[in-house]
């Protein structure tokens, strides 16, 4: 039995091989999350900056021309160093901090779902209440709308704006924290690769 156990193993160990294939995917799903995001905000600048600073329906946040153009370049850069899989561990560090400002800030209050739900663990007041419009406005549509025409594409939801996809990002940035690019499909790969070696080289030498 645990010689079996032991060949499972070995067999699971092969998979390490093609431990690279998990950053790559990570940096393929972030990359135009937050390619978009930074896109969106350059795009509108001047509401960007008014959201950041605005302590009635926005972020209320110190300076807030700085802090908007930090995000967009935190969030573009992001996008293209994911992208090269260059200085991965160093950009992860300022996106997990956007992410959990994000979180903090803006999400956490609608609790953790992204799109309302009425039941779950992860149901609020809230949630529960958007999916009783949400029927409402079903039965409407039904009555007075062209129903099929409208949900041929997908059916109508309600954006309940919580914490999950931020804190997903934050935790597949941390995994590259931790990880790195990956080997192969990174540039920091091939720039760790041969400054070890251009090291080992002036060791021997020396």
């Amino acid at each position: 039995m645990i010689d079996r156990i032991n060949k499972l193993q070995d067999v699971f160990n092969l998979s390490r091989k093609a431990d690279f294939v998990a950053p790559l995917l990570l940096r393929a799903y972030l990359i135009p999350i937050f390619w978009m995001a930074g896109s969106q905000k350059l795009s509108h600048f001047s509401n960007t900056v008014e959201w950041f600073g605005n302590a009635e329906w926005g972020l209320g946040m110190p300076f807030p021309l700085l802090m908007a153009s930090l995000a967009i370049a935190t969030e573009l850069g992001g996008a293209i160093l994911l992208t090269l899989g260059l200085a991965t561990r160093w950009i992860s560090i300022p996106l997990i901090f956007t992410m959990a400002v994000a979180a903090l800030s803006v999400h956490l209050k609608n609790g953790w779902l992204a799109i309302a739900s009425a039941s779950g663990p992860f149901a609020t007041e809230q949630s529960i209440g958007a999916i009783e419009r949400l029927d409402r406005a079903k039965s409407i549509l039904q009555e007075h709308g062209n129903y099929q025409w409208l949900t041929e594409n997908g059916p109508l939801v309600v954006l309940n704006n919580g914490i999950e996809f931020a804190a997903t990002y934050l935790i597949m940035l941390l995994a590259l924290l931790f990880m790195g690019g990956g080997r192969y499909v990174s540039v920091d790969y091939w720039l760790a690769r041969r400054f070890r070696q251009s090291h080992i080289t002036q060791n021997l030498k020396g």
